[in-house]
């Protein structure tokens, strides 16, 4: 009232400055800079001045004053009732006692810079202003005692709106914060009301006649004159028991509670300032008001069972999940203990996520709780937050309260996707509850193949649903499932199945309504490994069998393996002599179709066990098995087979032949037509020498000289002629050998003479200087040059001197080839050439010195025909 302005710091040192020469009427500091707006008077009258405070610089000591100017809403002057800053520094409003409101526009600390305009003109006193911000749009909120309006001032018409017909005092209105909205608050003496800058918002009824309005960190603080109510003060004597009291309110909007209320005597002004509320009454004295911390102010109101409440203050505090979770276990506990189990169970939903699930599960576990329990369980499942456990109890749930709307409802889902639970686990207690279409619908929807086909054979015996399922399957799963479930298939319904496994291991693809690519290129899959599903079977395994052999021809060895072995069970156990005739045919047919070549000994096997002696043989003959066929018509008695045998494969293994003979030996039954043919046979190709032949129808009783009477006549006469063709060329060779030692003698001791007249090359007149051989051929010197390889060699002999020279060296090479010579000489049927082609090449020589006299070279001939006398009769011993 004297004109200064004073700083209260928060070491409460108090210092001003003389800022008016009469009196400061209004102040306002801006929150985000150092700048003080006041209106003051420096002379006597109405002319209230404004200034303009930069409280960072300094004038002689005093805050610069940055501008000063009127406050004149026009021609007359007028009491300046309100003023308000914008924080940008751009607006600000003054109001005045008749109605009028100037707006400033611009920057407020320079005239220059600066517009002053009239911007409201009323018949009722200005009571308030506030600038509300919201994006780039700024509004100014005017309130009088009568009315509430609100301008757009970042416009250039400032369009206006009324927003209602009732107003308040000075003091009375205040600027909410973000936390509800920026609402302009105007405190009227009964309710609280709540403005948008278009429309009126929310209205509290707060009774009584208001005097001071303020809004500080979420909280409405009402200064209000009561006086119906009179509480307790802890501020104020007990003997004191004035009825002009005033209240001070603290109320949260939010959580709609009243925080704090006490009674003041003649409070001045509510400041917010250093994070609490300072109270300033009339008789000199500052009341701090601090702020509870978040946990005290729960603890409080859990003392009280205000759970909702401090559930509100805690959203509105901002606490954590976790620290929520706590209150809505609290909360659900008390419920539970007051026996409100449909409100426990929607706060422990609350805490899902924090809290442990079983806490919950094991409250409600009583049949009577088993809904509570259900909706639980249910939203555990919705977040995803579900074991299997919880999966298995709830369907258990649903399954006691027969409720099939809300099981079908968890079930079935529209997308994998959305399923919140264990499919497999769900499967299995449906199945176990006996809700088989469930259980199915699930294992479908979800491909759990196994489990379907499960259920469809082993609980609803739907053996034509579960081979259609398996047929409308990827080729991989089809095939798997068909290797578990094809011998119940088979059991069952052995056409159908048998149907299906022969389009699987040809060409599968999934039936049209299956989840396959029927698109894709068909699969085939091993028939061979499906062969066991058809034990008990035979019918429909020999129409698999013989369909696969026909449509697959590389279809696995087993196949045709097993259809042998099928074929020859039949022809076997068959009595019709037509039909047995006929399964002889396609088994000796299947034999010949060439698919037994690598697996020869298990075919034999199998038809040595089915006593099917036609495969027997043909199979011997295949695999040249020449001396079984022989016994098997040995044992049998067929003589004329054993023969036939004879001709037919006597090239191949002469040993059949004297086989053949042995045998007949030894049959004391007269068989002279037999070992007639067979000894024509030996004695053509010379297989055996006469004495063993001898020797061995020597065993045979019935057997007369008359028998061999031929053979040995021809035997004998043959070897006669060989004898004397043996002897002339003996003759000759000894001749030819006389003759070529009678020439190399001549050479050796007597001259030669060169009688040839013409060269031997180009048979021209012969000339000197000319070239003469000892061999008898005579050529020109320049011929001889010409055609020569060696100056040592007649051109003339050198080819077949070569080729002589060639012979000798490759027997001498094979001199020392032991293992040949006995294979040539076990294989040969004329063994005497064998040897003696060995003698020539010289391999039974002994080493001869040129020393010895040429007697000495007879002798090795003579023991050479010994040796081979004896080897002849030594060979036909054995």
């Amino acid at each position: 009232m004297e004109g200064q302005i004073w700083f209260l710091p928060r070491s409460l040192q108090l210092t001003g400055f003389q800022a008016y020469k009469l009196r400061v009427t209004h102040l306002y500091q801006l929150k985000q800079h150092n700048i003080l707006a006041s209106v003051g008077e420096d002379e006597e009258g109405i002319n209230p001045l404004v200034k303009i405070w930069n409280l960072e610089k300094r004038d002689g000591g005093n805050p610069l004053c940055t501008r000063i100017f009127p406050a004149i809403p026009g021609t007359e002057p007028t009491v300046v009732s309100c003023l308000t800053v914008h924080e940008n520094l751009n607006f600000m409003a003054i109001g005045f006692t008749d109605g009028s409101v100037t707006l400033n526009k611009g920057d407020i600390t320079r005239d220059r810079h600066s517009k002053t305009q009239i911007l409201h003109k009323g018949n009722y006193p200005v009571t308030g202003l506030a600038f509300r911000q919201a994006g780039k749009t700024t509004h100014l909120f005017v309130v009088t005692t009568e009315n509430v309006q609100s301008y757009i001032v970042s416009g250039k018409d400032y369009p206006r709106v009324e927003l209602d017909t009732h107003g308040c005092g000075l003091r009375c209105s205040a600027l909410s914060d973000p936390s509800q909205d920026l609402q302009f608050i105007v405190a009227g003496d009964e309710c609280v009301y709540l403005y948008q800058p278009d429309e009126r918002g929310p209205c509290f009824a707060f009774e009584g006649h208001k005097l001071i309005a303020h809004w500080f960190r979420g909280y409405l603080v009402i200064v209000s004159r009561d006086r119906k109510v009179s509480p307790k003060s802890e501020f104020t004597s007990r003997d004191s028991q004035s009825s002009d009291k005033q209240i001070l309110n603290i109320y949260d909007l939010c959580n709609k509670f009243i925080a704090y209320s006490a009674i003041f005597e003649d409070i001045v002004d509510v400041l917010a300032e250093w994070g609490s509320l300072y109270v300033l009454t009339r008789d000199g004295r500052v009341h701090a008001l601090q702020e509870k911390d978040t946990q005290t102010k729960l603890e409080m109101l859990f003392k009280k069972n205000l759970f909702e409440m401090a559930i509100n203050l805690a959203k509105s505090q901002h606490l954590d999940s976790d620290g929520l979770a706590q209150i809505f276990m609290q909360y659900g506990d008390h419920l539970y203990s007051k026996g409100n189990h449909d409100g426990a169970v929607q706060q422990y939903i609350r805490t899902i996520g924090k809290l442990e699930p079983s806490y919950v599960i094991r409250k409600f576990l009583d049949a009577q709780r088993i809904h509570n329990l259900t909706a639980y369980l249910q939203t555990l499942h919705r977040q995803s937050l579900a074991n299997a456990d919880h999966t298995t109890l709830l369907l258990n749930c649903y399954t006691k309260l027969k409720d099939s709307s809300k099981l079908e409802e968890f079930i079935k889902t529209k997308s994998e996707s959305e399923v919140h639970f264990d499919v497999e686990t769900a499967i299995k207690v449906l199945r176990q509850a006996g809700y088989y279409s469930h259980a199915l619908y699930l294992a479908e929807n979800h491909a759990h193949h196994e489990w379907y086909l499960k259920i469809q054979l082993e609980d609803i015996k739907n053996y034509q649903e579960a081979l259609r399922y398996i047929g409308k399957l990827p080729f991989e799963q089809a095939e798997s499932n068909m290797k578990r479930y094809g011998k119940i298939l088979m059991h069952h319904i052995p056409e159908q199945t048998t149907h299906l496994l022969k389009g699987l291991c040809t060409d599968y693809r999934p039936s049209p309504e299956g989840r396959g690519d029927r698109d894709a290129p068909g699969c085939r899959a091993n028939s061979e490994e499906f062969i066991p599903i058809f034990a008990n079977n035979p019918r429909e395994l020999k129409a698999f069998l013989e369909h696969m052999s026909e449509v697959q021809p590389d279809s696995p060895q087993g196949i045709y393996d097993t259809l042998l072995e099928l074929r020859l069970q039949n022809w076997a156990h068959e009595k019709d002599p037509q039909i047995k005739e006929k399964l002889h045919a396609e088994a000796i047919s299947l034999l010949k179709s060439g698919r037994f070549c690598d697996v020869f000994d298990k075919a034999l096997v199998l038809c040595q066990m089915h006593d099917f002696q036609d495969g027997v043989l043909y199979l011997y003959e295949q695999g040249k098995l020449f001396q079984q066929i022989m016994h098997y018509h040995m044992q049998h008695e067929q003589y004329r087979q054993v023969i036939a045998v004879c001709e037919r494969h006597g090239e191949q293994d002469p040993s059949l032949w004297e086989q053949a003979l042995s045998y007949f030996a030894r049959k004391e039954e007269d068989c002279k037509e037999y070992v007639a043919a067979v000894l024509k046979h030996i004695e053509s190709k010379n297989l055996m020498p006469p004495l063993l032949v001898v020797q061995t129808l020597a065993h045979n009783s019935t057997a007369t000289l008359s028998v061999i009477r031929d053979y040995l006549v021809q035997k004998l006469q043959k070897q006669s002629q060989q004898i004397a063709q043996d002897e002339l060329r003996v003759r000759r060779y000894r001749e030819e050998t006389t003759r070529i030692r009678q020439e190399i003698q001549e050479l050796k001791a007597s001259p030669k003479i060169f009688q040839k007249t013409k060269c031997s090359i180009c048979n021209s007149a012969l000339e000197l200087p000319s070239v003469h051989f000892l061999c008898g051929h005579s050529f020109h010197q320049h011929c001889f040059e010409s055609y020569s390889e060696s100056d040592a060699d007649c051109p003339t002999c050198l080819p077949e001197n070569r080729k002589v020279m060639d012979m000798i060296r490759a027997q001498e090479q094979k001199r020392d080839l032991h293992d040949q010579f006995q294979h040539q000489l076990k294989c040969s049927n004329d063994s005497f050439s064998v040897i003696a082609d060995y003698f020539g090449r010289g391999v039974f020589n002994k080493l001869t010195l040129l020393t010895d006299p040429p007697t000495a070279r007879l002798t090795p001939s003579l023991e050479a025909g010994l040796q081979r006398d004896l080897l002849m009769h030594s060979k036909r011993g054995t």
